[in-house]
């Protein structure tokens, strides 16, 4: 077998956008239609979310079963792909597999949220089979499902699963930084990002302390999800590393302007 790739997810400047299930405004989440739209937008990165079939094959969508995008009451994981295959969406729009999004974008930079444990194989399979691992994030809330992911792709990009989100939020209390540092360093060993909201309830997750911290241990803050000018504006002044966002071309324009800006 041909060995893997290093990873190149995390090469070039940040920060980075991540078009949130692609661009859906004309078209649904989630389809090889909205992820055209994204990178014709200009996105390098795209994310979306899997669960598999009942035969075993990963396919791109975000929840659990079909009534939110497609008006039926039934799991995904209920239907063989050739049922899937019968699945219109909006406008028609079909439910694209894992290895049809990677194969149809070869340039593009997946951001994978594997949601349960039943996508874990299907996804790693798809993943293989397009030869992606160089140019995959792949996570989950899940830390027993993100370990299984990366137990089978050892190298791959990943970001911390609740677990370890909750350890560097707890983590913050540690009053002496270099105690700080070194705890948060063991919690999020082999990540490359924490991918986390602005505010949990009361709690605000992201502060420039926090990003800071994550910075000096080599982990990127990446923030969801932020469609609003606004707030971008404000997280960018934060020195966040990337901006999940459903609007990518807005998230795309306050890039490049905080950039003209720092020149």
């Amino acid at each position: 077998m041909e060995p893997a790739r290093a990873s190149v997810w995390f090469e070039g400047p940040a920060p980075r956008v991540l078009a949130h299930r692609g661009l859906a405004l004309y078209v649904p989440e989630n389809t090889t239609a909205s992820f055209l739209q994204a990178i014709a937008a200009g996105a390098l990165y795209v994310e979306t979310d899997v669960h598999a079939t009942s035969d075993g094959v990963a396919v791109v969508s975000h929840d659990p079963d079909l009534s939110r995008v497609a008006g039926r009451d039934v799991s995904v994981h209920d239907l063989t792909l050739a049922e899937v295959r019968l699945v219109r969406l909006d406008d028609g729009y079909e439910m694209p597999t894992l290895e049809e999004a990677l194969d149809a974008f070869p340039e593009t930079r997946f951001n994978i949220d594997v949601k349960v444990a039943e996508a874990v194989d299907p996804t790693i399979d798809a993943v293989r089979r397009a030869r992606a691992e160089h140019r995959v994030l792949l996570t989950s809330f899940d830390q027993r499902i993100r370990r299984r992911v990366l137990a089978e792709l050892p190298g791959v990009a990943t970001s911390a699963s609740s677990w370890g989100v909750v350890a560097v939020v707890a983590l913050g209390a540690v009053p002496v930084t270099s105690i700080r540092l070194r705890l948060m360093a063991r919690a999020l060993r082999g990540c490359g990002a924490v991918q986390v909201p602005e505010r949990q309830g009361p709690l605000r997750v992201v502060t420039r302390r926090r990003v800071r911290d994550l910075e000096a241990i080599g982990v990127e803050t990446h923030v969801w999800t932020v469609n609003d000018p606004v707030a971008m504006r404000r997280l960018l002044a934060l020195g966040v590393h990337g901006l999940v966002s459903d609007r990518a071309d807005l998230a795309l324009a306050e890039v490049r302007a905080a950039t003209a800006r720092a020149l």
